[in-house]
């Protein structure tokens, strides 16, 4: 037998090289897996998997050329060329499983066996291109050996490639793994040159002719091999740069976006959509950080609540696009007046709130001058010659309060007295206006309370028709008697109840109880009367109002025809589109609708003929002076003659004197409401006073206050 022997240096290279192509296939592994497209995956795949087999094809013949016999040798082309194809196709496959969603263990197997196969054919392949003459033998038990390692090698690293394939771990974390699956590779190399055997006398057919000679192919092999690696490795890790930078840019332009998005959200919760000012729940975090701050500093700032005089006029005469433009006009106005840390909020309608910080006392009242001088000194649009007023009512913290809510109660208690003072003025709170402020709090909290109790209830007025003088039903007015206070008049429990969003609740129950009401009196007989229930302007906005007004009627066994709703003239033409969808629906369900207040707002005729309105309630302000005022008989007469053109009942209110009632009916009213026929009573009371053909004039008992109604 010849014995042979190593080069170490090259062993040791052999294994470098081997830990290198290691490395690379963990690498690609990776590269295909998380490719952005299939092309490109394809493309790490093939060029993968070349470099890879070129590394291991490099690392079996590098440790070949380690090996040295007493003759010369050399390599046949055609089956190093042969052996170089058996590495790269085992390396494109195994890239290729290793980049499949799943690998179960008999895949995983099956796998490691065409793998190993392939390793272990390229290694016998380039052994047989030395042509041995004679040919190599092999020992069966290191044979067996080298191909189990195979095998296991190949197992291995299928395994730590899919394992690793998802992961963006950093070098460190692929170097052991690399160092294992290199260590194995060359482990089934050297025990499979281990089960060579030369015998004696052997020569080496290729080492002469076209054969590839030993001396010059190390050097080629490896500086081959190890270039290609490199740029491998290099053009993996440049792409991996731009894939982490692309990333990177499309993280920023999306957390852009999302910032974007979270600044409009929070722009659209925070602000008011018509002039851009920060809403009621903005100013009460400006206000509590002015709060802390002032608590902290010990300055001194004031909140300043600024009311429209007169705004609710331009928007019945000028409808609300104006109404709003208005609105906008007096933001901008007031905005210039401020310092930057100034702040202005608009709470709604047409009430805004400033918060001020206080240098000097006589800054506040030079301020608020200035705002009234701005707002009322001249036209706010240019193409209308409109002009306001306003009211300003002045709170200081510390001086009057020190919490956000009292401050605003307070503020706003001085803009009413500034209101009370003849309006376009500014009022500082006062001590003395300090019971007013506590009594809306507290008036308030005891009317949330008093909803479902005993204390709101409702009275009845009757409505007389005029063709057989009978009552051909009541309007609900609502009351509340207080236990401390007594009866508190409806418009000032009412105002409270609109401005604090309580009035959806009262109108719900207000609706309820008067139908049910009416259920009693037609079981008792009254199949022909009606109830007519008031509607607040912020109720009839409410979304859930027919879905309320048609439960309540089946609730009640009601035909829809009893019920008539009552709504402003004012609130219709608040928003005239809508205001048409909701009563043509309300119409549809059956029920009446009567145009309650006409003539005291500005409709226009367009819209009202297209109303489907039931009746028309003339105010008790064109029915007061009728006896004395030729002006108010020919009003009333061209409101019949317009109602009844238009398929209308005419329903006058507000009757105190026989002279009223006279012309009223000679004038053609076909209803008539007002304390000469019936004042409004309880439930009982009014079965009592009507339950016959023809009502008796009486006082009846209870709230004997102003006709205020709902």
């Amino acid at each position: 037998m010849l014995d042979g022997s190593y080069t170490p240096w090259l062993v040791v290279v052999s294994l470098l090289v081997a830990m290198l192509a290691s490395f690379t296939a963990l690498d690609m592994a990776n590269r295909i897996t998380t490719a952005p497209s299939t092309r490109l995956s394809l493309v790490w795949l093939l060029g993968g998997g070349c470099a890879m087999g070129l590394g291991i094809w490099s690392m079996h013949f590098i440790g070949m050329l380690a090996f040295r016999l007493p003759i010369p040798l050399g390599y046949d082309l055609a089956w190093t060329a042969i052996s170089l194809l058996a590495a790269l196709a085992s390396s494109i496959f195994a890239l290729w499983l290793v980049s499949r969603p799943t690998l179960p263990h008999t895949r995983l197997a099956l796998g490691a066996l065409l793998m190993g196969s392939g390793i272990a054919s390229m290694h016998y392949l380039g052994m047989a291109a030395m042509r041995m003459q004679p040919g190599i033998e092999y020992d069966p038990a290191w044979l067996a050996v080298s191909l189990l390692i195979a095998f296991a090698a190949s197992w291995s690293a299928l395994f730590v490639a899919f394992r690793l394939r998802l992961s963006q771990r950093r070098l460190r974390h692929r170097l052991l793994p690399a160092v294992l699956l290199g260590s194995a590779i060359v482990g089934m190399h050297y025990t499979g040159m281990a089960a060579a055997r030369f015998q004696a006398g052997s020569i080496c057919g290729a080492a002469a002719g076209d054969g590839l000679q030993t001396q010059w192919l190390a050097a080629i092999v490896l500086v081959l091999t190890t270039a290609i690696l490199a740029v491998v490795l290099i053009v993996s890790w440049l792409d991996q740069r731009m894939q982490a930078q692309l990333l990177r840019i499309r993280n920023d332009i999306l957390r852009s976006s999302l910032d974007d998005a979270q600044q409009e959200l929070t722009q659209a919760a925070l602000h008011d959509p018509l002039t851009r000012l920060p809403n009621r729940l903005l100013l009460q975090q400006r206000i509590e950080n002015a709060l802390a701050e002032a608590e902290q500093r010990g300055s001194r700032f004031a909140v300043m609540f600024m009311d429209l005089d007169g705004f609710k006029q331009v928007n019945d005469a000028y409808g609300h696009q104006t109404g709003d433009a208005l609105l906008v006009a007096v933001a901008e106005r007031t905005r210039h007046l401020l310092r930057p840390s100034d702040v202005l909020a608009r709470l709604g309608g047409d009430e805004f709130v400033l918060v001020v910080r206080i240098d000097n006392d006589e800054d506040i009242a030079t301020l608020a001058s200035r705002i009234l001088q701005a707002i009322g000194g001249g036209p706010l649009l240019p193409d209308h010659d409109l002009q306001v007023t306003a009211s300003v009512g002045i709170a200081i913290c510390p001086d009057h309060a020190a919490s956000e809510r009292q401050l605003m109660a307070f503020a706003d208690a001085a803009m009413y007295q500034a209101k009370e003072a003849g309006r376009n003025a500014y009022a500082v709170f006062a001590d003395w206006m300090n019971d007013s402020a506590e009594q809306q709090f507290q008036l308030l909290a005891d009317l949330r309370r008093a909803i479902g109790t005993e204390q709101l209830f409702l009275h009845y007025q009757p409505k007389i028709r005029v063709a057989g003088q009978g009552v051909s039903g009541a309007e609900a007015l609502i009351r509340w008697h207080h236990p401390q206070q007594g009866l508190i008049p409806p418009d000032r429990f009412i105002r409270l109840a609109e401005r604090s969003g309580v009035i959806n609740e009262i109108g719900r129950w207000a609706l309820d109880e008067a139908c049910r009401q009416l259920r009693q009196w037609q079981d008792a007989g009254h199949d022909s009367w009606t109830v007519s229930v008031n509607l607040s302007p912020i109720q009839f906005s409410s979304p859930h109002l027919l879905q309320e007004v048609r439960q309540v009627l089946q609730t009640h066994r009601l035909e829809p025809r009893r019920l008539v709703l009552e709504i402003t003239e004012s609130t219709v033409m608040r928003d005239t589109d809508a205001s048409l969808r909701l009563l043509q629906a309300m119409a549809s369900l059956g029920v009446g609708i009567s145009i309650d207040d006409f003539g005291t707002g500005y409709s226009s005729l367009l819209y009202l003929k297209r109303l489907p309105a039931t009746e028309i309630k003339i105010d008790h302000a064109f029915v007061r002076d009728l006896e004395n005022s030729s002006e108010d008989v020919v009003i009333v007469s061209a409101i019949v003659a317009l109602g009844h053109a238009l398929d209308m009942d005419i329903v006058a209110e507000g009757v105190e004197t026989a002279g009223q009632r006279a012309y009223l009916e000679r004038l053609g009213c076909d209803y008539l409401q007002g304390y000469l026929l019936g004042r409004p009573v309880d439930a009982q009371r009014f079965m009592q006073l009507h339950d016959h053909p023809r009502p008796r004039v009486e006082v009846a008992a209870g709230y004997t206050g102003s006709a205020s109604r709902r």
